[in-house]
């Protein structure tokens, strides 16, 4: 068979019989030996090339300006970045040209740092630091000399001169866990910009590209001294993307050029980068859907962390592999351009050591996952950020990759709130401190106030941290882990000049900016100073002791060394002088106060225990109004707490659930007694009755654990009402018909637990009503609504007594205090020191040095009745320091008795309750060492009003 032409020869010879045999035979062995001759001739290339790459040539579509542009970068690959240097600069970058010189006169100084020859161990004690008396001249921006009366003759003559008055001097206070610019509050859908939620890994999302500097909060957070923030993403991805440093100047009133993001970052030069990671709960909350995606659990979140490394690493190691070989052979025999990726650029500059790694990580399981994967991938973290385990695990923190274990970036004490905020300490810096680890307070704006961080640095001073080191964790200490340790947190010359004058102590209660530098330029012109006596002495505070968790109960005991005593109604002999009194308690129970030379005699021979103080103040115990105490263990977790619902009225003590961790710690910061009503939606809303209880019981049906089964009736008419009701307006009409409804009732209703039994009791002014709401409008709206039910209450000759209203929240309610004074109205301010976090606290007075005052000032100048509640349950160890706030920052409209009573006795005036409810004040009281109403005060001793005195012995 023949075969055309264009034929494809046969695939099989068996097909091809007509093919001769000795033909194939040669052509196969030909073909054999051509074949191993061009193998031979491929590895004798392939081995050449290898050997002489030179003779490759580059794509003639390859730019060689972008190739060279390349190279460019692999340089800037290999280089770490060094701290900005402080030192001989003449001017800061910042600095505009005419703005001129500031000499501050007569200041009392803290420089940061210990006097020269300390030794590390003496300084690590405190020792070499102090409060120092003397000038400091800020120049182009710069600390140009601190040093003892300056001669103003050898000045500019142009010099502004600013008398300190002796008042103290810090420098700048510096919050390293801040969202201010991102959150923007009053929070609004449309300016909340924390998270980029599109997907769990985004490095390559920047904080800046958010930041809005008209942000309002910007300027209250520099209110309290606080002149530079890191400004990070949120924490609902495991790694959220890049953060910047900015400080708290916008535009020209402040010293800027311009009102932008990028004239507020603190180092124009740029020379770290930093980045927000995240482990633990937030993910899972976000991305984890069964079989959809994940993370689902923290093993997830392991794989996630890991395989973005991994992505990372490989990324550098193709850069590092084209940079070797443009070294190596030229670009212009390079055949690709250098590989580049937005998505891995940032953590491939995590991996090379070029960005500061932040990570929010609480539980043991999240930190030692994440100390892991810095020694798997070999990168350092600056903080552990929440952290609220590291106490227990310093030895996990120490193993981490790198020169020097992260930092704890913490919150003094807001706990509770979640499953892996649940374990905590309020003295987890001082115990990592004591086991070489750095602690810094954060304020995580806008989950706290950053305009108070420095109230958190305070807390941590009273909780043991030694004072040196509370006032570093807010000033040298997150300046050196933001690689600022040679320009900012200390008063030094060639530091920024970001200062501030306190009007008092920076670490004690209320202290309050008198006015503040950013670069040296001052941010207030007429700023408001509150009127406080100037300090008689000044000095360092001897560190706190600290008192174990866990109480001994006993039955009888001595106090002397009382100075003062807040406790007069029916205790014999209370009015005896007024300091060094000795207080007896028998049978849990005070039965003297005073010089009490008779009752001491027994008491000491009944074997008594002894509680000597130095200055010891008895108390009547603090109340917790409007939290969920008792009603719930944990925040977010559903399973410990109550509930509630917009459609359901239900009791308080119904859902009474006692013997808590949260209570416990009532219990020893000296609150006693709670008032806790159902929620309406959540946290800080209300519906329902409210339960009156005690802090200390093990259950309801404790004798003594109820003192009233239905202390208000509770509504909620903020933001949160709309989910009931659609609308305000609709929620106050509703509120208002049930009313008149109760009002026009002629039967007492079947069930006297029902919504309608106990409306009925508030409108025949029995029972308060109390209402949640923060809006000066919506308060005015009850108001009237209230005028509206009493003239329907007195046309059916009800009398003139009127309904008991509380306002609870009351942002606002300044606005309209002399109303609310007029109507008799009470309210409780929860929380104390608003900040405008939703739109209807956006009018919310934030105090000096920007507004005269705040809202308890003007509610008790309207002759208001307050009180001071708890917006969220942590603050239940505040409550002493807020009530000192107040007392503090007044201007003299209360004393410390009056002050006390905003978290006591005014509770219970707003309610209507009464001794037959609180039975004898001499089974319930409170032993302080030192002032409730200051930081570091002590609780000793707590009678529960359950027939036993909880004692707390130091550690």
């Amino acid at each position: 068979m023949e075969h055309g032409k264009g034929e494809l020869p046969p695939y099989s010879a068996v097909a091809n019989t007509e093919w001769p045999r000795r033909h194939r035979a040669i052509r196969r062995s030909r073909g054999l030996r051509v074949l191993a001759l061009a193998c031979l001739a491929f590895i004798v290339y392939a081995q050449w090339r290898q050997i002489h790459p030179t003779s490759k040539s580059r794509s003639p579509l390859l730019s060689i300006q972008k190739l060279q542009e390349d190279l460019e970068v692999c340089a800037k690959l290999g280089s770490k970045p060094k701290d900005p240097i402080g030192a001989g600069r003449h001017r800061n970058a910042r600095y505009i040209d005419g703005h001129k010189p500031t000499l501050i006169k007569n200041a009392t100084i803290w420089v940061g740092e210990p006097v020269k020859g300390t030794s590390a161990e003496d300084a690590r004690v405190g020792i070499g630091y102090s409060w120092t008396h003397g000038d400091v001249l800020l120049e182009y921006g710069l600390i140009k000399r601190v040093e003892r009366d300056i001669d103003i003759s050898t000045l500019s003559s142009d010099t502004l001169v600013w008398d300190a008055k002796g008042r103290r001097l810090t420098s700048g206070i510096i919050d390293m866990h801040s969202h201010a610019g991102v959150n923007s509050v009053p929070e609004l859908v449309g300016n909340d910009d924390t998270n980029e939620l599109s997907a769990d890994i985004t490095p390559y999302v920047r904080s800046i590209d958010g930041l809005d500097p008209n942000d309002h909060q910007i300027q209250v957070i520099k209110s309290g001294g606080v002149t530079t923030s890191l400004v990070l993403p949120g924490s609902g991805n495991n790694i959220g993307g890049e953060a910047f440093v900015i400080k708290h100047a916008v535009g020209q009133p402040d010293g800027r050029n311009e009102t932008s993001a990028a004239d507020m970052l603190a180092d124009p030069d740029r020379n770290w980068r930093y980045i927000k990671m995240a482990c633990g709960e937030n993910a899972k909350r976000v991305y984890g859907r069964v079989g959809e995606r994940g993370p689902f659990s923290r093993l997830g979140e392991s794989w996630e962390f890991r395989h973005a490394f991994e992505q990372a690493a490989n990324y550098v190691r193709e850069q590092d592999d084209w940079c070797a070989a443009a070294d190596a052979v030229g670009i212009e025999n390079i055949d690709s351009y250098l590989p580049q990726d937005l998505k891995w650029e940032t953590l491939g500059a995590v991996l090379r050591g070029q960005v500061h790694v932040n990570t929010h990580c609480y539980t043991i399981p999240d930190l030692e996952a994440f100390v892991d994967h810095t020694n798997e991938f070999k990168f350092a973290v600056r903080a552990f950020h929440h952290a609220h385990q590291t106490y227990l695990v310093p030895e996990i923190l120490k193993r981490a990759w790198g020169d020097s274990p992260p930092a704890s970036a913490l919150f003094a004490d807001n706990m509770w709130y979640k499953a892996e905020a649940y374990v905590g300490s309020e003295y987890a810096g001082k115990i990592l401190y004591d086991n070489g680890l750095t602690p810094i307070y954060v304020s995580d704006n806008p989950v706290l106030n950053a305009q108070h961080v420095v109230f958190e640095a305070a807390k941590a001073f009273g909780y043991g941290l030694p004072y040196h080191v509370a006032l570093a964790s807010v000033t040298t200490a997150p300046a050196e882990r933001l690689g600022f340790g040679e320009r900012l947190g200390k008063v030094k010359p060639g530091f920024d000049a970001d200062i501030v004058v306190w009007d008092s102590d920076p670490l004690s209660v209320g202290a309050t900016p008198v006015q503040v530098w950013i670069d040296g330029t001052a941010q207030y012109e007429n700023p408001v100073e509150l009127q406080k006596p100037i300090e008689a002495s000044v000095g360092t505070p001897k560190d706190v002791l600290i008192t174990r968790d866990d109480p001994q109960s006993t039955p009888d005991l001595v106090i002397t060394g009382i100075s003062k005593s807040f406790i007069t109604e029916w205790i014999p002999n209370a009015r005896e002088g007024r300091r060094n009194f000795t207080a007896i308690i028998s049978n849990g129970k005070i039965t003297c106060i005073g010089t009490c030379t008779g009752e001491l005699e027994a008491a000491k021979n009944s074997g008594a225990e002894t509680i000597n103080l130095e200055n010891g103040y008895l108390t009547k115990p603090f109340t917790a109004f409007g939290s969920l105490l008792g009603l719930n263990a944990v925040d977010a977790e559903p399973v410990t707490d109550n509930g509630g619902s917009p459609d359901v009225f239900s009791r308080g003590v119904d859902g009474l659930a006692l013997d808590t961790k949260k209570l416990h710690f009532a219990l020893k910061y000296g609150v006693t007694r709670a008032v806790s009503s159902p929620k309406y939606s959540g946290g800080a809303t209300h519906q329902g009755t409210s339960v009156g209880f005690r802090t200390g019981a093990t259950h309801a049906l404790e004798k003594g654990a109820v003192f009233a089964e239905d202390a208000a009736v509770h509504y909620t008419l903020d933001l949160s009402a709309k989910s009931g009701s659609t609308s305000i307006s609709n929620a106050v009409g509703s509120l208002r018909r049930k009313l008149l409804e109760a009002v026009e009732s002629n039967t007492t209703a079947n069930d006297r637990f029902s919504e309608g039994a106990f409306l009925q009791k508030v409108v025949a002014g029995s029972l308060p009503l109390a209402v949640t709401a923060h809006s000066a409008d919506v308060i005015a709206a009850v108001l009237r609504a209230k005028r509206t039910v009493e003239t329907a209450i007195a046309a059916r000759g009800g009398g003139d007594g009127g309904i008991k209203l509380v306002i609870i929240g009351g942002a606002e309610s300044f606005i309209v205090a002399d109303d609310l004074a007029a109507a008799g109205v009470g309210v409780v301010l929860s929380p104390l020191l608003s900040y405008r976090t939703s739109w209807t606290q956006r009018r919310a007075l934030t105090g000096a040095p920007l507004t005269n005052g705040t809202a308890v000032d003007r509610l008790l100048e309207a002759g208001v009745l307050v009180a001071i509640g708890l917006e969220e349950d942590w603050v239940v160890r505040d409550l002493g320091l807020l009530a000192g706030i107040a007392y503090k920052n007044g201007g003299g409209k209360i004393d410390e008795s009056q002050a006390l009573d905003l978290v006591g006795a005014n509770v219970f005036k707003l309610l209507g309750l009464g001794k037959s409810e609180l039975g004898n004040v001499a089974n319930e009281f409170v032993v302080f060492e030192g002032s409730p109403l200051e930081v570091g005060s002590r609780v000793r001793a707590v009678g529960a009003g359950l027939g036993e005195v909880k004692v707390f012995d130091f550690v």
